[in-house]
């Protein structure tokens, strides 16, 4: 009996996501129904894989099924299709039939059921003379799976397709009771067998949607993420939810292995009518940590990168620490060398975003045509805060610099108090070192692409160790 029980709570954990899912490392994607049913109806509207397979899409009234498309004159059911039956009784003709209505129910730990509701308008001469227009609704009812094809893809599949012919009226003209009937039976026979493939074709479309989730999203020239699924996709009334892994990959596509946090992030409820991405604390330390690896941290500050009032001379050092020049002569131009050796430390709690660089600062003399002389040696954090502004396809981060503090290495002369330096040599950073961290952070931090779902106007709210988007649907 025990067994039994677990056994269901098993089952229904699978099910369905729960709200405030624990979740560690990979990005959480919760698509709403209503966003599915979206992407369901703009296939049908004008998916190129549709045209291409079932006839050419004239206009959003028309859609897949229009007088040029699956239905109309010259498709499959039209003249000279199987519909010939038809004609050859009474001259009619699909002239139209509007873009089907979507309607989908979500499926827990199953899939999606999907209906297609259509009208057809069927229009000819009839036996007894005059113009004959008949009207008839369609529904298309099927049960289609979520799982993971072979490629580790989410996919949809057809399970079970069935069609119901609805109430069938005659408009205008005259049409004899048996030809009416042969109508009617014809429709019921030819008709709904023939739409079931329809629902095929837009699963199609749709697979090649979810398929564009898991992708390689460069990382400027520095290297790549990666995206794949890392679990079955779950399934709630409301949505559907995948995890997301991100493997991140170097620029000759060596996979870099981060440390991944052991500590989960309590994922916060989806409301209704809105698709939700939830970005880990793991994929901004990725991030930041390729641009460290590949040394894009790293600066060296001359004289022509910060402005004229910001001076960079001995002249200027010797007011603040003149300990720290020795005999040095004023007047000569300083250079610093500012290298990151650690991988920055990013921050998310309570709606706000740092970043923590370890930095080593070297401050050398300038000769002209000679070598620099290091004058002394400073361990620097650098405390910036960071906006985020969301994109199409990523999150975008501007850094500005909070606070700055340090100690003193080394120094070739005397020892002094770091601390005199901090608002000289922030003015400094400001100028040359922020601005060029921007420019590197315009590579972003990817977002996946789900179901062409656009976050770009979407609520950002920094929770702890995550960064949740949501859209309304």
């Amino acid at each position: 009996m025990m067994l039994g029980l677990w056994s269901l709570l098993l089952l229904w954990r699978l099910a369905a996501p729960c709200e405030g899912l624990l979740e560690t490392v990979g990005t959480l994607a919760r698509i709403d129904k209503d966003d599915l049913s979206k992407a369901i109806q703009n296939s049908l509207v004008g998916g190129p894989i549709l045209q291409n397979a079932l006839g050419t899409v004239t206009s959003v009234n028309q859609g897949l099924l229009g007088s040029r498309g699956l239905l109309g004159g010259g498709g499959l059911l039209g003249y000279g299709g199987i519909f010939g039956v038809v004609e050859e009784l009474s001259s009619v003709k699909i002239e139209e039939l509007t873009l089907p209505e979507v309607s989908l129910k979500l499926l827990p730990g199953f899939g999606v059921q999907l209906n297609l509701h259509t009208k057809v308008g069927l229009h000819g001469s009839g036996p007894l003379g005059g113009l004959l227009q008949l009207a008839a609704e369609v529904n298309v009812s099927s049960r289609v799976a979520l799982g993971m094809s072979s490629r580790g893809t989410p996919t949809l599949v057809l399970k079970r397709c069935s069609t119901l012919l609805g109430h069938i009226s005659l408009l205008s003209g005259l049409l004899p009771a048996p030809l009416f009937a042969v109508v009617e039976q014809t429709l019921f026979k030819v008709l709904p067998s023939l739409l079931c493939p329809v629902v095929d074709s837009v699963l199609g479309v749709m697979n090649e949607l979810l398929g564009a989730t898991l992708c390689l999203v460069p990382l400027g020239a520095l290297g790549s993420v990666e995206f794949t699924l890392a679990t079955l996709p779950l399934i709630s009334n409301q949505y559907i939810e995948l995890n997301i892994d991100s493997i991140v990959k170097s620029a000759a596509g060596d996979i870099i292995d981060f440390p991944k946090p052991h500590v989960p992030v309590k994922v916060p409820p989806k409301q209704d009518h809105t698709s939700q991405v939830t970005v880990p604390l793991y994929l901004f330390n990725t991030v930041f940590g390729v641009l460290q690896i590949n040394g894009a941290l790293d600066i060296d500050i001359t004289p022509e990168l910060v402005p004229s009032n910001i001076p960079l001379t001995t002249t200027h050092l010797a007011a603040l620490v003149p300990e720290a020049l020795g005999r040095l002569p004023p007047g000569q131009h300083l250079l610093l060398s500012l290298r990151v050796k650690e991988v920055p430390t990013i921050t998310l709690q309570k709606k706000k975003a740092t970043v923590s660089i370890p930095a080593t600062i070297h401050v050398l003399s300038s000769v002209p045509q000679g070598t620099p002389a290091a004058l002394f040696q400073l361990n620097e954090v650098l405390t910036l805060n960071a906006q985020l502004a969301p994109s199409a396809t990523k999150l975008h981060l501007s850094l500005s610099l909070e606070r700055l503090r340090g100690k003193l290495a080394s120094s070739s002369a005397h020892t002094f108090d770091a601390s005199r330096l901090e608002e000289w040599l922030s003015n400094v950073l400001r100028a040359a070192y922020v601005p060029k961290l921007n420019v590197d952070l315009e590579v972003g931090i990817p977002l996946p692409k789900i179901l062409n779902v656009n976050f770009a106007n979407s609520v950002v709210d920094i929770i702890e160790d995550a960064v949740v988007l949501t859209v309304t649907s």
